[in-house]
Parts: structure tokens; sequence; C-alpha cells
């Protein structure tokens, strides 16, 4: 794997890893490169295996998805990218509305991953999912208290709620999913009560929001599903302590359902390993990777042929939310605009 320094220019990091790259595949095809926006052991773990079965060497960049998109427009034909990997359905739909990817091989994707969970023209898919829950304190708060992200906007919550920044991609989504249910208007008044009800202005990540309800700031917070797990295994006693105090809801199961988001993964516009990277695609969501990301990383496989792991089964079947994740594309920027609008920071 390939790591920058942080204070590497975007322009002196093209450069840099274009000749590395370059260094590294110009006299191998049995190569492929991959853009990451997301930083899991795992995904390091399952790239080895997939070299083991496959021969095929992983050459890995991983950095923010937004910086990853700018440098994948600046290379252009020149890129050495074969592979681009987002943590935001959100992102990935901006990359390929930006003309950075191709359609990939339908045949496995077609079989294996829900409509909802994929692109309609096979751009990109989601390879991993998880829910936009509610985690609250179970001494102070009541299951037969949460209903839906609507009602976290009453009077009952002022004061209680804890959510990341509107900067935050899970967030960016999940209010384009409320501009598709309820309309630019009311989804301004939902970012509204939200920011009523704030126990304090954003800060932090979703573990930290979790940590934020221990510590007695607020009762409930906006959280994905895989932190919960990541706070349970923890290595650190005190956070597995704090995850232990804490419940999980599944909003929204008497309408339209829970929120869900994806990992999602496509094969860059001008890749020069295309067949190597259909297979890493492959691979990923095949069983054995599915099961491999659902039991190390707590998310939920995209494979629905994939049975849950004890964890995601103990917190429950639910409803999910099945609007197509590429339907929300076009929600994403007035989403951006209702968050200023309310004053979600």
């Amino acid at each position: 794997m390939i790591r920058l320094p942080a204070n590497t220019s975007l322009l002196s990091s093209v450069i840099i890893s274009i000749l590395l790259l370059a260094v590294s595949c110009s006299s191998d095809t049995n190569v492929v490169n991959i853009y990451s926006g997301r930083h899991y052991q795992v995904d390091e773990q399952l790239f080895r295996e997939f070299t083991r079965q496959t021969g095929i060497r992983v050459n890995l960049i991983k950095a923010d998805t937004d910086q990853l998109i700018n440098r994948l427009e600046l290379e252009g034909p020149n890129t050495p990218a074969d592979v681009f990997i987002t943590a935001d359905a959100g992102r990935m739909i901006h990359s390929m509305e930006k003309g950075l990817l191709q359609p990939m091989n339908t045949e496995i994707i077609d079989q294996v991953v829900p409509t909802s969970l994929r692109d309609p023209d096979f751009y990109w898919t989601g390879f991993t999912k998880r829910a936009r829950v509610f985690v609250y304190e179970k001494s102070r708060v009541s299951p037969d208290e949460l209903s839906s992200y609507e009602e976290l906007t009453s009077e009952n919550w002022q004061g209680r709620v804890l959510v990341r920044s509107s900067q935050n991609h899970y967030n960016q989504t999940l209010m384009a999913s409320v501009v598709a249910a309820h309309g630019q208007e009311g989804a301004l008044d939902w970012a509204k009560g939200i920011v009523n009800n704030m126990a304090q202005p954003p800060r932090g990540n979703d573990r930290d929001q979790v940590k934020a309800i221990a510590a007695g700031t607020g009762d409930v917070a906006i959280v994905n599903t895989y932190y919960m797990g990541l706070l349970l295994n923890s290595p650190n006693q005190e956070e597995r302590n704090i995850a232990q105090q804490m419940g999980i809801y599944f909003p929204n199961q008497d309408d339209r359902g829970t929120h869900i988001n994806i990992s999602g993964i496509g094969i860059t516009a001008h890749a020069s390993n295309q067949e190597n990277a259909q297979k890493l695609i492959e691979f990923l969501l095949s069983p054995p990777s599915q099961m491999v990301f659902a039991e190390q990383n707590y998310e939920y496989p995209v494979n629905k042929d994939v049975a849950w792991p004890e964890l995601l089964q103990e917190w429950g079947r639910f409803k999910s939310d099945t609007i197509p994740l590429d339907q929300l594309g076009k929600h994403l920027q007035p989403g951006m605009i209702i968050f200023n609008r309310a004053g979600w920071n």
C-alpha cells in the first residue's frame, strides 16, 4: 500500500501516484490498482486473500473520497486506477456523474445484489451495506419512545439529540432520502427540527456520538450500525462498557423503513486492467468475502444469499427503505442547501 505525506499537495500526490504505480505496473499486467475511500483493515485482509487465490497483485491508495474523485479528474486518461471504492452511495453517484466510471460486467452483480443497491446501468454496485439507526441509553430512554427520523423533531427530544456534521457523507445521503420522501420544504422542516433538538453542535464521528450519550450530553444519536459493532468488540474495555449501555432502534418501521447506505465499487473510466478489476469485484461479492465483511466489520452483506452473523441477528430483522440509491443523486445538492438553511453545521 502506498501512503502519501499528509502535507503533499493534490497535484503533487497525483504525480507521485502515477509515477509509483507506473513503476510497479509498467511490465506487469497481473495487477489491479485501487483508489479507496474506505479505511478498514478487513479490506486489506481481503485484498491479500484475492492475491493469494488469483495471483493478481493489489496496489492500494487510500485517501479522503473527495480527494480521490478530484485526483481521478486531474489524471484523466493517465490515471493508474482501475477500481474506485467509496464508503457512501452519494459519492459513488457523484463520481459516475463526472464520467469517472464505466459499466461493469453485469452477470454476477445482477444475480446477487438487489436492484436498490446498485446503479441500473451497472456503473457501480454496493458491496456492503449499513443502516442509519438510533442508538440510545437504555436506562434513560425506552424504545417505546422512539419511532421515526421525523419524530426526533418533536418537543420530547429537545436538547437530547446527537448527530454528526452536515459535511458527513452519511448524513448527506440520509438527507437526500428525506428529500425524496418529503420534498425540499418537508426536508427543511425536518432539518430545522433536528437542529432545534440537538444536545450540542455537531462534532466528531459516529462513535463520538455514542460516547456523548454515555457522558450524559444527550440521550439518542443517529449512527451507522457497524460503529456499534466496532464499539462492542473494541480492544478498549471502556468502549465496550459504553456500547453495552446502549440500545439500537431501527426507525420508520411503520412507513418507508430505515435508511440504508452502502460502500460502493466501480471500474474507472480509463482502467488499464478491466478484467482484473472485474475479478476483484466478483471476489468481494462472493459469499466468503461477504461473510468476512459482516463478521469482522459488522456491515450487512449485499449478497442476498449470505446469512447474517450472530451479532447482526441479535440486533434484529428490520424493514429497509427500498428507494433505489441511484435515485438519491438528484437530491444531494438540494440537501446541502437545506442543511445550510437549517443551520445544521
